[in-house]
């Protein structure tokens, strides 16, 4: 099993004593987003996870815990992006996020650490210059401390139309979506640096950049030393070629306030349950009522048992 800690909250950020306590525990309890009564029971035994796949915008306060995840194969999604405080309201300072990304880095690993310069989008001030100028200076400053970057442009979902309707935006034109994508890829490359697409259609090998995949099956495989056959995630779009994953996290739990976010669509509610939040709880927040079915969750196993060399 993979575990996605999570496309849906920062929880090295925000939520790292709760997921270091069910560590510790051995297992987990997960909600279903579509139905709250349904909820899954995670065994988190080091023998029954292949991957923990982080993401985050902020990855300090999960520093002190990681001596406790040396059992497990995992690596990060760091986003670091060159937008103020005016569209990510509640992150540290940019030189500081720089800094903890190489910190992270030299614990852990360049080739565990994937760099995340998404969503790309246009205002008044983060134009086309903008971004170009940006990208260089953030993969010279993290060049060494990454082996891929991976970025996308924004996909406005109904949820988040209401948070961005307080900066006024708008998507790069096509012709600026190819000049762009050029120029990362010179800069990348010379930084030594791979570029991949994420959720793309586009074809932009002409470029040397290729479609990539947030969970990587080809990457957990090479961290365990194991061929991993997984399928594609069904529960993506169609353009995303991750591999299947199970995501820990919950909607509406994430207090970074980034106002192009998807899963976020309710400030308020989502600093609610931050607040509120136990950190010895079985799940991350929110209480369980006692009516909620319980199943555990089994993934097909997905060893091949095929030694690979690397």
């Amino acid at each position: 099993m993979i575990i996605s800690a999570s496309r849906r909250t920062d929880i090295p950020a925000l939520y790292p004593e709760w997921f270091i306590n069910r560590i510790k525990a051995g297992f987990l309890l997960t909600r279903n987003p579509l139905n709250k009564t349904r909820i899954s029971r995670i065994d988190l035994s080091p023998d029954k996870i292949d991957c923990i796949v982080f993401w985050t915008k902020n990855p300090e306060p999960a520093f002190q815990y990681l001596d406790l995840l040396k059992r497990y194969n995992y690596y990060f999604h760091f986003t670091l992006t060159p937008y103020d405080s005016s569209i990510e309201i509640n992150l540290p300072d940019k030189s500081k996020l720089i800094e903890s990304f190489k910190k992270l880095s030299d614990t852990i690993g360049p080739e565990r650490v994937i760099w995340r310069y998404d969503p790309v989008f246009y205002t008044g001030k983060y134009d086309y210059s903008y971004h170009i100028r940006s990208f260089r200076k953030l993969a010279k400053s993290l060049s060494g401390y990454t082996e891929r970057c991976m970025y996308s442009f924004l996909t406005v979902y109904q949820k988040c139309e209401r948070n961005m309707k307080a900066v006024p935006f708008s998507i790069p034109a096509m012709d600026d979506i190819l000049k762009l994508s050029e120029a990362f890829a010179q800069i990348s490359n010379a930084e030594g640096i791979k570029l991949q697409t994420c959720a793309e259609k586009l074809d932009l090998t002409d470029f040397g950049i290729t479609r990539g995949k947030c969970i990587d099956d080809d990457l957990i495989s090479k961290l365990k030393g194991k061929e991993l056959t997984i399928p594609k995630d069904r529960n993506q779009r169609e353009s995303c070629l991750c591999a299947s994953s199970v995501d820990i996290g919950a909607y509406n739990t994430c207090t970074n306030r980034c106002v192009y976010c998807y899963a976020n669509y309710n400030h308020d509610l989502a600093l609610a349950k931050y607040i509120n939040h136990n950190a010895k709880s079985e799940i991350i927040t929110g209480d369980l009522s006692g009516n909620e079915i319980i199943k555990d969750r089994i993934e097909a196993g997905s060893d091949s048992q095929q030694l690979k060399l690397f």
